[in-house]
């Protein structure tokens, strides 16, 4: 969509001007094609580290730990999915990301798996689609009770009697031993 790719030259140029630097791919948007961008150097404020950009352009930037980079990604506002690459810790550290999906030691997987639910969360992504959970976006709940007996005791009425609280006393010291 030419709107998106105006976006995503934006988001570059945004980098660009507020520090950052091309350090891999970049160069000129022809048609609706864009070349893929690596983008270090970029301050915390830019639009391509705030914003959606739904385009071929990564923000690298290096950190002290694990838990920094756990910070920095959920400090976004937007958590629709994430791609986790490590030898032991990829199942810990992706629990610990505020996002609808994750892939570890993959780029994307979860959209293949038709039996998982795909979507994100805060301002990113609407619902889910796949798995049960896409399902239920096209279903409501609705608990329907029909009462087939009467109750030993009309407790949830305002009918309720002396006599039936008196009885209620009872049965709860019986159950809970205390008179």
């Amino acid at each position: 969509m030419p709107s998106q790719v105006e976006l995503i030259d934006g988001h570059v140029a945004d980098a660009l001007a507020s520090g950052g630097r091309i350090l891999a791919g970049g160069g000129a948007t022809v048609g609706h094609v864009v070349q893929p961008t690596l983008l270090v150097d970029v301050p915390e404020q830019s639009k391509a580290v705030t914003d959606e950009t739904f385009g071929p352009v990564i923000v690298m930037r290096p950190v002290k730990d694990m838990d920094e980079a756990v910070a920095l990604t959920n400090a976004s506002r937007y958590h629709l999915a994430a791609s986790v690459f490590s030898k032991r810790h990829g199942h810990q550290i992706a629990g610990r990301l505020r996002t609808g999906m994750v892939s570890v030691n993959s780029v994307f997987s979860f959209a293949v798996v038709p039996s998982v639910p795909f979507g994100g969360i805060g301002d990113s992504g609407f619902g889910r689609i796949h798995g049960a959970d896409g399902l239920r976006e096209f279903c409501y709940a609705q608990a329907v009770v029909r009462q087939r007996f009467r109750p030993l005791l009309p407790l949830m009425s305002f009918s309720r009697t002396a006599e039936t609280e008196t009885r209620l006393g009872k049965i709860i010291g019986l159950v809970h031993g205390r008179s």
